[in-house]
């Protein structure tokens, strides 16, 4: 049974240390040139995309194996029409934004440059106390032979949480851009609807005095009139309330972007998708598993002994030895710990597939409210247009005096009500386009963050 940090191999002491420890120290980078090599990323499927890279944070050092997550990350390219007022106000967005995950991504790639290096010897000072008392100093060099692949790991884990870190980085910027984009829509949402109400209420005090004209004649009651300022509160209020959400929702924006931008409606165009593109989430789950993975690998070396060369050079000299340890003594709980760490990889592969199902009900969903909203926006229009006619129709017959004004009134209370409702069905369609080109990654082009 392994020893724990204990194990140490007969060693040769010689003079004239110099040579000998350079030596040695040659046979270290020798022996670390025979181990793999360090590498960058991890392959992670089968989505690779080749792309025109402008200077973005997640761009990949040329030479370096390249990750396939972030390779496809910076595929993406953004739905937003370019030049539209929609883009205008995504690419502000993220020239205001803070990216806090821009410096974690960052933060992960210095990591993971110091891990590439880990194969190669180290060295470090030595301080001693001999039997006579006399503290002698040196340099101590280290060389691992063997680990069971702790280093490799380590290499993997930095790589992996370099994903992590990108793949965060994509979802801030895209969430942000989803945030900016529905704060300038509410805002021209409140516009449009307050556009309706004010020419609704415009109209009704044109039906208002129709109304005092005909209470004062003795030809209607009071009770008409009062229906009739009813009816003007509540479109006074509804404006009202649709000027101020239009209000907030700017100055939340100018305080996001420092704009508020133009106030003209605008038809929003957005592309369609590419085909079999994953959501940010099964990336995420995706770089995650892979992430914990690599730890559980290196939790298993830790768990197993290790061999390495040292040399130990002092102004009396060199001595050098192999040295076999572990992290860890062996007990009688091992084989079950290393049954649970290999169990890591199964974990992973079920927290992707859980993303993956729900991403898919995600879509689904998405795509019948989708359907259900311009299935709305699509009858309101119908049914506006409709009562538009009737409206026109009963103003004719009441200037014919075959309707009463009352009657004219509750056909076009019924008009402004459908308008509203199909204001708010196109804009939700919008919306809801922005959400699921937010859970793509599509709203901001991947070199551009």
């Amino acid at each position: 049974m392994w020893e724990h940090n204990a194990l140490t191999l007969p060693r040769r002491r010689r003079r004239g240390g110099p040579v000998s420890g350079a030596a040695l120290l040659m046979l270290g980078f020798g022996l670390a040139g025979c181990m793999e090599m360090p590498s960058f990323g991890a392959k992670h499927g089968p989505e690779t995309t080749e792309v025109s890279r402008q200077s973005s944070s997640m761009t990949q050092p040329a030479g370096e194996q390249q990750s396939d997550i972030i390779a496809a990350l910076l595929a993406r390219v953004s739905l937003l029409q370019a030049g539209s007022s929609y883009d205008t106000v995504a690419r502000a967005a993220l020239d205001a934004s803070a990216r806090a995950s821009e410096a974690e991504l960052r933060s992960a790639k210095l990591r993971a440059e110091a891990k590439s290096k880990n194969w190669l010897p180290t060295l470090g000072p030595s301080v001693s106390l001999t039997s006579l008392g006399d503290v002698v100093a040196g340099i101590l060099l280290e060389q691992v032979l063997f680990d069971n692949g702790r280093r490799k790991a380590e290499r993997a884990f930095a790589a992996a949480d370099v994903e992590v870190a990108a793949v965060n980085l994509s979802v801030d910027m895209n969430t942000r851009v989803e945030s900016a984009v529905s704060l300038y829509i509410a805002g021209l949402r409140g516009d449009e609807k307050a556009a309706l109400n004010d020419r609704a209420l415009k109209r009704m005090l044109e039906f208002k005095r129709i109304v005092d004209g005909r209470v004062a004649g003795g030809v209607s009651d009071r009770s008409d009139q009062r229906v009739v300022d009813a009816k003007i509160n509540d479109i006074r209020a509804a404006m009202t309330t649709a000027l101020e959400a239009a209000a907030a929702a700017r100055a939340e924006l100018k305080a996001m972007t420092g704009d508020g931008f133009g106030t003209l409606p605008e038809h929003m165009t957005m592309g369609k998708p590419p085909a079999g593109l994953r959501h940010l989430s099964v990336l995420l789950a995706e770089a995650e598993g892979g992430r914990s993975v690599a730890q559980a690998r290196i939790d298993r070396a830790g768990l197993l002994p290790s061999l390495s060369a040292a040399a130990n050079v002092t102004n009396g000299g060199t001595t050098g030895g192999l040295n076999v340890s572990s992290d860890q003594p062996f007990g009688f709980g091992t084989p079950a710990m290393l049954k649970a760490i290999e169990a890591a990889r199964e974990t992973a592969g079920r927290h992707v597939a859980e993303a993956e199902e729900d991403a898919r009900r995600s879509v689904s969903r998405q795509e019948q409210r989708l359907a259900s909203y311009r299935r709305q926006e699509t009858e309101a229009a119908d049914l506006a247009r409709s009562s538009r006619e009737t409206f026109r129709l009963f103003q004719a017959q009441f200037k014919a005096g075959q309707r009463s004004v009352m009657d004219v009134i509750s056909v076009y209370e019924q008009l402004v009500q459908r308008e509203q409702a199909h204001v708010d069905a196109k804009y939700e369609v919008i919306l809801i386009q922005l959400e699921m080109a937010r859970d793509l990654g599509l709203l901001a082009d991947g070199d551009r963050i």
